[in-house]
């Protein structure tokens, strides 16, 4: 009884054919050389596109710091206040700027 059991929990159900079904060839289940060229096609050129997109937006990044640290310079030179060593940061004479009343 014991053998039994092992003998149906390995043997699956329905048995596996070994081959296709009779009409069917093997390029008709299976993607062949033309799938597996186009896929990496596509992998290849996504991974490219990835790149590419990572480096325009450090660039934009990089722009954009580059233009608040020109109007930050700007502006402190306008005001006529001492830009200190901090971009955009501006110090002030005394209170009045300190919101105390």
């Amino acid at each position: 009884m014991h053998h039994f059991l092992i003998a149906l929990a390995t043997t699956p159900s329905p048995t596996p054919t070994p081959s296709l079904r009779p009409g069917l060839s093997e390029d008709q289940v299976t993607p062949g050389t033309w799938g597996f060229v186009l896929t990496a096609f596509i992998v290849v050129l996504t991974t490219f596109l990835i790149v590419d997109m990572v480096r325009r937006i450090r660039r934009v990044r990089y722009r954009a710091q580059v233009e608040e640290a020109l109007v930050g310079e700007t502006d402190g030179a306008d005001d006529g206040g001492v830009v200190s060593g901090k971009p955009g940061v501006e110090e002030s004479d005394g209170d009045a700027g300190s919101g105390a009343r």
